[in-house]
């Protein structure tokens, strides 16, 4: 070696701030559970029973249907188990869009009722609610919500595991750091443990894409949430027509979703923040229902094929499709993906040569496959742990 150690130490000193910044800002995969989807129901509509009855009303056109579907035997009964225990993975109790414009009392009213109801009923293993934007023009309607909501919720029970709230129609960063200044407010008066309440940013606008000056503001708002960013969510159809895009022609796939989507996953790569794909509102009912649950079927498919595994669902009909969609996705791909992680880690030459960051990759899409119900252990030749590890880059 003919270079002297302080052109090392330089190296360091000069790089020691970036290393920081580096670390802090992309910590990788966030371990733990990720929904396959977000069930958006208006607060009006929210009752103690509503997660039972979306499971009888999903499962009532499952028998009747099901064979529409296409899905092979197995399949068939993991959704079938599916809808008898865990129609909805993740709630999110609507106060912006769903919910409409309403007279303050009312609102009053229905935030408390809804937090109560959560409280003492539960029922999903992820849960929260979305209140209306931090535009002028709904701000404080949108922090009064959450606050009286909070109550309801919390004069009943503990804060439920998995809870989220959401931020829709960011049209400025500086909306995302008042609403995880706010978070951390409500923590405080509520007595709560600092960074408890996180959220997730819905992604329905053109501001939340590229700012005024130019610059993409999608990579902003996850720093701006300062922790508290846990999802980026793309909202079809707002987004669509924010683009001047005609009603017949906004969907998930338009080319303009795919722009937005893929900076959206160029944003969160590395840092933790999970990505959702948005919904489709062709409804699967009456003489619909062959044709919609084709298109969402294959909608689904499309959507975790490019890194989104999580979408919106909006009516218990959709539930059968998300599902054998979704089951498919990890049954038909896990046998190669178990040899190719195996080969990996024996370190034996086969018909692919896999870098460790595929290793993660295939490591991820195994626990998702396990998370949701997809796969079961047994069946891999890697138990859970050792996953995990592969996953989190410790092997």
């Amino acid at each position: 070696m003919r270079l002297p150690e302080d052109v090392y130490d330089a190296a360091d000193a000069r790089l020691a701030e970036a290393d920081a910044r580096v670390a802090a800002s992309y910590p990788g995969e966030r371990p733990g559970r990720q929904p396959v989807h977000t069930v958006y129901v208006p607060a009006s509509r929210y009752k103690t029973r509503l997660v039972a009855d979306w499971g009888k009303q999903a499962m009532r056109v499952f028998i009747e249907h099901g064979d529409l579907l296409g899905a092979d035997a197995d399949v068939y009964e993991r959704v079938r188990a599916k809808l008898l225990t865990e129609p909805i993975e993740d709630l999110r109790i609507d106060f912006e869009d769903g919910y409409g414009r309403v007279p303050d009392d009312v609102e009053d009213a229905a935030a408390l009722a809804a937090g109560q109801t959560l409280a003492t009923t539960g029922g999903t293993p992820f849960c929260g609610i979305r209140f209306k934007s931090f535009e002028a023009a709904t701000r404080r309607r949108g922090i009064r919500t959450l606050d009286l909501f909070l109550t309801g919720l919390l004069e009943n029970g503990p804060l439920p595991p998995g809870f989220v709230v959401t931020l829709p129609k960011v049209t400025a960063v500086e909306q995302v750091s008042v609403a995880a200044e706010v978070l951390a407010r409500l923590e405080s008066a509520y007595g709560l443990p600092g960074n408890t309440l996180r959220f997730e940013v819905q992604i329905e606008t053109a501001q939340s894409i590229v700012d005024v000056d130019g610059t993409l503001s999608v990579a902003r708002i996850v720093q701006a949430a300062a922790g508290r960013c846990s999802g980026l969510h793309y909202g079809t159809y707002d987004y669509s027509a924010g683009l001047g895009i005609a009603a017949a022609y906004q969907s998930m796939e338009h080319p303009a979703a795919d722009l937005a989507k893929g900076l959206m996953q160029v944003a969160a790569a590395g840092t933790g923040v999970r990505l959702s794909d948005g919904s489709t509102n062709r409804l699967p009912i009456g003489d619909a229902l062959p044709s919609a649950w084709a298109e969402h079927l294959r909608l689904v498919r499309r959507s975790l094929e490019r890194g989104f595994y999580q979408g919106w669902d909006l009516h218990p009909h959709q539930l059968p499709t998300r599902f054998a969609a979704t089951y498919t996705f990890y049954r038909s791909g896990f046998p190669e993906a178990v040899d190719r992680l195996r080969a990996y880690a024996e370190k034996t030459s086969g018909g692919v040569l896999d870098e460790p960051a595929t290793a993660q990759a295939l490591a991820v899409y195994l626990l998702r496959g396990l998370d949701c119900g997809a796969l079961d252990e047994s069946e891999l030749a890697f138990g859970r742990p050792e996953l995990e590890k592969y996953a989190l880059r410790l092997a």
